[in-house]
């Protein structure tokens, strides 16, 4: 990959991702050829087993360059969603841009949750998704409740574009708003099930993480002030306010605020029903409810 454009008379579709494999590799990327094929796939505008099947096929002139261009671009770290500009989330395809954090397996800790305490999958329910990103949590939890409808709010105008688009292109748009605003401040009515994957990560710590978060994702999206809690704080005020008294709220958390996200809530007159681990077995989610009186 390194001598220059991949040209349809010059190699095969098999030493093509080979080499793809080598450059990614030496820049610190796992699965390698995996990540190589997926790019192969996307400009190529198959499956990844279509690839497979034919090593021996050869680039045509536009797709050698437009390959090239995403393996310098994954070689530098930018993270595959964006590139090729989606990823999957409770199988479930979203857009993604770099205007909107990457949906991570961790979130769907907050799907499964918040479906195991409904009772009844048909009830007309109403979620609030404070942070919306992508959309990915409203929008996994509609597919999945069919009578249900909900409100997304993030302050980013070009995140709710994003998230739009992707209850369009799944079908929920009838039932799902997205509105611009500063956590609940401006949602005037009631919810039964509340959810957010709030920014966590506490601000010294962002340079630090992997290049792909570190360099590509929004820092809006990732910034938590200096303990990783300053959106917890901000946003638990409307939670309580907005969660119908038989309401329920969920909340994602890193690795080790559990507890402390538990004593916020408490401080906002909210009962702590317990924690759900992801599969890591790392205290991911934090539920509560309103305090009896």
């Amino acid at each position: 990959m390194s001598g220059g454009p991949i040209t349809n008379d010059g190699l095969t579709l098999d030493r093509a991702l080979a080499e793809a494999a080598r450059e990614l590799g030496e820049a610190g990327i796992g699965k390698a050829r995996h990540e190589a094929r997926l790019l192969a796939a996307h400009v190529l505008g198959v499956t990844p087993e279509a690839v497979l099947r034919e090593p021996q096929s050869l680039f045509h002139g536009e797709q050698a360059a437009g390959f090239r261009n995403c393996v310098t671009e994954r070689a530098a770290r930018r993270p595959m969603s964006q590139i090729i500009g989606n990823r999957e989330f409770w199988s479930l395809s979203f857009r993604v841009t770099a205007e909107t954090l990457d949906p991570r397996p961790d979130s769907e800790t907050l799907i499964e949750a918040v479906l195991e305490t409904v009772t009844d999958r048909e009830a007309p329910l109403r979620i609030l998704d404070l942070g919306t990103g992508t959309g990915c949590l409203l929008l996994a939890l509609l597919s999945e409740l069919p009578n249900a409808s909900g409100v997304g709010v993030d302050v980013s105008a070009e995140a709710l574009e994003v998230a739009r688009g992707n209850g369009e292109a799944l079908g929920l748009a009838e039932r799902a708003d997205f509105t611009v605003g500063d956590w609940g401040k401006e949602v005037e009515e009631s919810f039964h099930v509340i959810v957010s994957n709030p920014p966590y990560i506490p601000s010294a710590e962002i340079s630090g993480l992997e290049p792909e978060v570190a360099r590509y994702e929004p820092r809006l999206a990732l910034d938590g002030g200096e303990d990783g809690l300053a959106c917890y704080r901000t946003l638990l005020v409307d939670a309580a306010r907005l969660l119908e008294p038989s309401g329920r709220l969920f909340l994602e958390v890193g690795a080790g605020q559990a507890q402390g996200v538990e004593g916020l809530c408490a401080g906002h007159g909210l009962t702590v029903t317990g924690t759900a681990c992801d599969l890591a077995e790392v205290p991911r989610c934090v539920m509560a409810h309103k305090a009896l009186v």
